[in-house]
């Protein structure tokens, strides 16, 4: 018996982000919920939770159904909260006190380390502030488990324990998840839908499976629409052709087929639909430069430290070369994200680092960070473009218009765009630097699965040399032809990612 049932369901925002959407969430499903960003992922999963009226159709829940909303970000009124206490908000106030057990089993069952229960939100990585949004919903006992990005901000140990942990959920409390992490949806759903405008898709499938049977659809859509145009083009020539003949001869009964040819060829271009295109978010191109290096960057057995200057990691004698395309692997904390600011300054500020880390002169970079620290939040797209690049005003908005900006969001704060849009605002600026040489930390964050997707391509395309960091396995398994991993204090290259993916599941931090 379904839990919730979706009935003729549409959203319209400004232009239809879904219309007639049927569906139903039953005992032991796992749905994900796939579409580009900003095309209606969050605002359906407002409107299974009650929060928000769909602008057509209803949903109906089972009497006394209780529904568990995890929403992306952390209300500004829990920043100061402690850990613990916002969780033990949560439960009603007639429970506060009897059932604040429930607090430490919840917190238990994420692993939550005991010195953080007193750490106010604000203070924590957005990784622990996505799992106390977790636990403040899962306290309350919900029977119905709503996921919104579940898996943002969060490193390669804890979206292993958040698909551990949805395994061992009951199974009679069904979870509807939206996410653009691939491999976490290939872990962890058995049910896939796909938002559309028009004519969306469900399929009793993981999403990886699901994707696969989707793409048969529309490749069949599309063969389908062309024969139904073939056909109708060679209605409308005989048509022609039948006409002709009957002027000339005078013959009502060829006038009359003649007109018999036009209603079908009428009928079919009327009827024929052609198969679905996916309206992009926003462009994603990259460039490549190229060099006549071979060698871009040398590693003489360099020393990485802490900022107060205990010793991470060496790196050996090694080099990055002009079509690598390097994945730094390592747990949280081994020295990534220091590694990867040595390199930016050895190309950006010679005499900064020691000369055991040198680049090429001719290294051009192209750097993105994943806190997209770079683009201020009081900057505005267009000030931001002009200013880095020499391109005039109408080449910038038409580029910033391309990658997803729109005329009346560049002359406004970069504050103000959501995460996607930054996302590619930020791919933009990395395409205008026109780098031979890319230092990518986190990119995918933010970027949709079509953006994901498109970068690969735009990356191994373009046969750009690229050192990277991700947490993104479907992206690392697609990008990476060499792999360079931080273990016990020295830095290894290993022949793939999966084994370090195997240890972090076995071992989480």
């Amino acid at each position: 018996m379904a839990l919730i049932n979706a009935r003729n369901l549409g959203i319209t925002l400004g232009a239809p982000l879904f219309s007639n959407l049927n569906f139903a969430v039953e005992a032991g499903d796992r749905l994900g919920l796939i579409a580009a960003n900003g095309r209606g992922k969050s605002t359906l999963l407002r409107c299974i939770a009650g929060s928000l009226e769909p602008t057509a159709g209803e949903i109906t829940r089972s009497r006394g159904l209780r529904v568990g909303h995890v929403e992306q970000d952390v209300p500004a009124g829990l920043l100061a909260t402690p850990f613990y206490d916002a969780v033990h908000q949560a439960l009603p106030a007639e429970q506060a006190e009897t059932e604040a057990w429930r607090v430490d089993v919840v917190l238990a069952s994420l692993d939550v380390p005991q010195d953080f229960y007193r750490r106010p939100l604000g203070k924590l990585s957005g990784g622990w502030q996505r799992l106390a949004l977790l636990a403040r919903v899962w306290v309350t006992e919900p029977d119905v488990l709503l996921l919104d990005e579940p898996t943002n901000h969060l490193d390669l140990a804890r979206i292993s324990q958040l698909e551990e942990w949805l395994t061992a959920l009951p199974r009679d409390v069904p979870v509807v998840m939206s996410s653009h992490d691939r491999a976490f949806l290939d872990a962890t759903t058995n049910r896939t839908l796909f938002l559309r405008p028009e004519q969306s898709q469900g399929f009793s499938l993981p999403y990886s499976r699901a994707r696969e049977a989707l793409d048969e659809i529309d490749a069949a859509d599309e063969r389908k629409f062309q024969r139904d145009m073939k056909t109708a083009q060679q209605l409308r020539r005989q048509a022609a052709k039948l006409n002709n003949i009957g002027i000339n001869s005078g013959s009502d009964l060829l006038v009359v087929k003649t007109k018999q040819l036009k209603q079908r060829a009428e009928r079919l271009e009327d009827a024929a639909r052609p198969a679905h295109q996916e309206r992009s978010a926003g462009a994603i191109k990259l460039t490549n430069r190229g060099t006549h290096a071979k060698v871009l960057v040398t590693l003489d057995d360099a020393a990485v430290e802490t900022p107060d200057g205990t010793l991470l990691f060496k790196t050996g004698k090694r080099w990055i070369c002009q079509g690598d395309r390097i994945v730094l692997l390592g747990r949280n904390g081994a020295g990534k994200s220091r590694l990867v600011s040595l390199i930016r300054k050895a190309i950006t500020e010679a005499g900064s680092v020691p000369d055991t880390l040198r680049a090429t002169p001719s290294v051009v970079l192209g750097y993105a960070d994943q806190a997209l620290a770079d683009l201020r939040d009081d900057d505005t797209p267009l000030a931001m473009i002009g200013r880095r690049f020499d391109i005039g005003d109408q080449r910038a908005r038409s580029l910033l218009a391309g990658a997803g900006v729109n005329v009346d969001m560049q002359d406004r704060p970069i504050g103000r765009l959501s995460g996607g849009q930054r996302a590619r605002l930020g791919m933009l600026a990395l395409r205008l630097a026109n780098p031979n040489f890319y230092l990518l930390d986190e990119p995918t964050n933010h970027l949709d699965i079509d953006g994901q997707e498109t970068l690969e391509t735009e990356l191994l395309e373009r046969e750009a040399s690229c050192l990277l960091v991700s947490h993104d396995r479907s992206f690392v398994r697609a990008v990476g032809n060499r792999f360079w991993l931080i273990d016990k204090r020295r830095l290894v290259e290993v022949d793939g990612p999966e084994e370090f993916f195997v240890s972090v599941a076995a071992m989480r931090e």
